[in-house]
C-alpha cells in the first residue's frame, strides 16, 4: 500500500481540470500531497529537482505521475520519454490522463512505458468515479516497488 506521505505529480495545463481534479481527490479522501506542473517543461524542471525545485523536502519525487498529453512547451509523450529514460524514476508509475482518443497517441504512451492511459471524463461526477477507481487500484490495490529513489543522479 502506497504511504499517505509520498506525493502525487499533476501535469496539467488547464486551471479548469486542475481545480476539478483536486476537487475529486479530495472527495475520493486521498491523502497523498498533490503536486502541479503546468507544462512539460515545468514537470521536467520538478522532477530533475532544478531551481525553484531543488529541495526535495518541499518537492519530493512523485510516486504516481498523472499526465497530460497535450501541454506548452514540451508536449507530454516528451515529459514520458524523458522519464523513463532516467534511471532514477523508473519506479514512477505513470498514467496518461488526457483528452486525446487517438490510436496513435494511446500505442505511443503504452510504447513509451505509460503504466495506464485513462480518457478524461466529460463530466465533475465521472471524474470523481475515475479518480476513486485509480485510487483504489493505483493506492491500495497495486503493490509497487519497494524504493522509489529520493535523489536524481
Amino acid at each position: 500500500m502506497i504511504k499517505a506521505s509520498q506525493c502525487i505529480l499533476l501535469v496539467e495545463d488547464n486551471d479548469d481540470d486542475v481545480f476539478f481534479m483536486k476537487q475529486a481527490m479530495t472527495r475520493a479522501k486521498i491523502l497523498n500531497p498533490m503536486r502541479v506542473a503546468t507544462s512539460g517543461q515545468e514537470a521536467i524542471d520538478y522532477l530533475s529537482g532544478t531551481d525553484a525545485f531543488a529541495d526535495r523536502t518541499l518537492n519530493p519525487l512523485p510516486f504516481l505521475i498523472l499526465l497530460d498529453l497535450k501541454l506548452p512547451y514540451v508536449p507530454g509523450l516528451d515529459v514520458l520519454k524523458w522519464v523513463r529514460s532516467r534511471p532514477e524514476l523508473k519506479n514512477v508509475l505513470i498514467v496518461v490522463l488526457t483528452s486525446s482518443r487517438e490510436d496513435r497517441d494511446i500505442d505511443t504512451a503504452y510504447t513509451h512505458g505509460a503504466n495506464s492511459y485513462i480518457v478524461k471524463p466529460p463530466t465533475a461526477d465521472k471524474l470523481n468515479d475515475m479518480v476513486k477507481a485509480l485510487a483504489e487500484y493505483w493506492t491500495v490495490q497495486n503493490q509497487p516497488p519497494i524504493h522509489i529513489s529520493e535523489t536524481p543522479t
